[in-house]
Parts: C-alpha cells; structure tokens; sequence
C-alpha cells in the first residue's frame, strides 16, 4: 500500500477507490493476509496518466469529463468484475431479492419498503394515460413543481417519500394497482404470467444502480443544492432517458429489429463491413462479460433469431452481451409493451437515484463546478 501510495502520490482512501473502480487489481498478501498486493504494471500505468493531468486546467476538465470524478459514497463498488450493493453481490442478490428488499438495503431503511403506499407522493401525482414514460416525466413533474426541501426534515420521512416516487413511477409505467411486491403488480399490469413476473423482479434488482453514472451526478447535484426529492429523482430520470444511458436497450431494440427484418447474417456483414458498433455488446467496467447480462439471460430463452445473432457477434467480435441486449432481448421474446424496456430501467434505477440523493443530503457543500471560459474575449479586456 505504501509504495502504491508513493508512486500515485495519494492517500490510502483514493487507493481504495482506485480498486472498486477496477483500475487497480489487487490480491491479499500470501505472508500477511491483513495486507494487499497492488499490479506493479496498472500502479504505473495508472500512475502515467495522471502525470499527463497535473496542470489545474487540464485536470479540472479531466475530473468532469474523464474516468475518475470522485465523489465518497457507500452505495455500490464493482469488486473482481462484479457490481456491489453497499458490499453485497448483486448479482447474487438479485437471485432472491425484491426491489423492496434491496430498496431498504440501499436506503438503509428501519422499516421494510413498500411501493403500493405512495404516501406523501400521492397529491396530483396520479399518471396521465397512456402509460409509458411521459405519464412517468409528467407525473415527477408536476411533484416536483409543488415538492418540499429535503433540508431539516427527518431521514425516516424522505424514506417515506422516496418509497411513493418509485411507486409514482411504476403505476406510470403500467403497474397494476394493489397489494403485492412491484414486480408482480407490473406484470399483472402488463398481462403477463408469474414466470415473467420473476424474471421483472430480477432485471430490477440488477438495474438497481451503477455507481456514479451521470444520472446519479445529476441527482446529486439536485440533491446537493436541497432541491426536492420529486425534483432530484426527475433529475435524474431525465439523464437517464439519453440513449447513451439508460434508454440504451431502444437502441438494441432497433438493431433487433433488422435482425429479425433481414436475417442476421445480411445485418452482420453490413455493420462489420462498415465498422459500425453493435448497440449493447462489451462494457467498459466489463472486459470479461457483463454479470448482469449473463445472469438474466440464462433465465429465458431469447427468440432464436436474436439468440443466434448475439452467439454470432459475441463469436466475431469477442465483445459480450451487456445489460442492454439481456433487457432487450427480454422485453422481444415476451411481448412487453413498447417503452417496458425503459420502465424497467426506469423504475429500478429510481431506488438508486434516491440512494445518491438521500447520501448527497450529508454532504453540507454544493456541487458547483467552475467553467473554462474558450470563447471571445470582449474588446479592452
């Protein structure tokens, strides 16, 4: 540790969070197993690039648009290729657990979640039709124009909240009103059986959260600034939505889609001829695979069509199937609604986002991050 912290010129804490990042591999130490063992090679390669960014320019542009803003949280670490919930395996987790269930682990609730009692979510909060998400975006909306500060309230109360917004969301997406966990009412909402309503419970419990995505920043940032919950969860939502986020499963879709319109091969030999990606295959965090792709998918059978053309890609071009194709492919082989992809994301995700607001609430400053004037300068200045 010490030697790592020497060539890095960092303390121990960045270190740690150099390895949940999976920039620095390490092993206990066989002589001593209270110590760990650093990758001499990623220490100094890890070590090269931030040479290359001491200046304050060019580092406080890196921090923003680089791999490694920083900000301290408990939520979720990737360790050995592997997400992490406050240091429980998701994938593992999502073996048995509800999203109610994992929604009190996240929050670190005193009192088990419940999502079919919206609570102080409920005025003017019910969905326009149809359901799909601008009756999601309009119902967060019209929460957040009329919600309450975060600042001086207890934490017990925001969990209650919190519990009512992801119920918001749901009920928007199509969720069956009712008792019962929320995998389940959004099956019953969209006609399906509870062989499906397994495999929703599942993808939730996976989609959960992803560290420090950009929608997570947004949140924070709303969160930071003692915006309303309805507020910052439409902050994040609204990043969310980007399809090079967490509407990347449409992109997927489409692809799907000429597959099953030209056959896959004629789709193969088009993109690999002109080098285009393959929307939803390989993930930076994942050079091995995706666990949670390869943890949904071994639970359904894909439509032969696309199961064959994602053995094909993952064959010609080593990349494998990520959360995306699982959650794509998921949503094509059962008849789901068009926009369920995203309301699958959608939903779980906003456990995950309330997590980050509600830590970022311990946090007494403001993220306010300073601009790098390049444009004009004015005459005489």
């Amino acid at each position: 540790m010490d030697e790592a912290c020497r060539q890095l010129g960092v303390r121990a804490q960045t270190v740690y969070a150099y390895v949940s990042r999976g920039k620095l591999e390490v092993t206990p130490d066989p002589a001593d197993t209270r110590r760990s063992l650093y990758r001499a090679e990623h220490v100094a390669a890890l070590a090269k690039r931030k040479q290359a960014g001491r200046k304050h320019e060019t580092l406080a542009a890196n921090t923003l648009f680089g791999a490694e803003p920083s900000v301290p949280t408990a939520l979720t670490a990737f360790f050995k290729g592997r997400p992490h919930y406050r240091g429980r395996d998701a994938v593992e987790l999502a073996g048995s657990a509800t999203l109610e269930e994992a929604a009190q682990w996240m929050w670190e609730a005193e009192q088990p979640v419940d999502f079919t009692s919206v609570g102080a979510a409920a005025p003017g909060a019910a969905p326009a039709a149809p359901p799909g998400r601008a009756a999601a975006f309009t119902a967060l909306a019209a929460l957040a124009a009329c919600g309450h500060s975060t600042r001086g309230r207890r934490t017990r109360v925001l969990h209650q909240e919190s519990q009512g917004l992801v119920g918001v969301v749901a009920d928007a997406f199509g969720a069956k009103p009712g008792a019962g966990p929320l995998h389940q009412r959004l099956a019953r909402g969209w006609k399906q059986p509870a062989a499906v309503a397994e495999l929703l419970r599942m993808a939730m419990v996976l989609l959960l959260d992803h560290e420090l995505t950009s929608s997570a920043f947004a949140a924070r940032i709303a969160a930071s600034n003692a915006a309303s919950l309805p507020a910052c969860l439409l902050a994040g939502l609204s990043t969310l939505s980007g399809p090079l986020h967490g509407d990347a499963s449409g992109r997927v879709r489409a692809l799907f889609s000429e597959v099953e319109r030209l056959g896959e091969e004629q789709v193969l030999a088009h993109y690999l001829s002109t080098g285009q990606p393959f929307a939803g295959f390989g993930h930076f965090l994942y050079p091995d695979g995706d666990p949670r792709a390869a943890a949904l998918l071994a639970r359904f059978e894909a439509p032969p069509v696309i199961a064959r053309f994602i053995e094909r890609v993952t064959t010609l071009t080593g990349l494998q199937p990520n959360v995306d194709v699982a959650l794509a492919a998921l949503v094509a082989h059962h008849g789901l609604p068009p926009d369920a992809a995203f309301g699958i994301m959608a939903t779980a995700r906003s456990v995950g986002l309330l997590a980050h607001s509600l830590e970022q609430l311990g946090v007494t400053q403001v993220i306010r991050p300073r601009g790098r004037y390049v444009g004009p300068v004015p005459a005489g200045g």
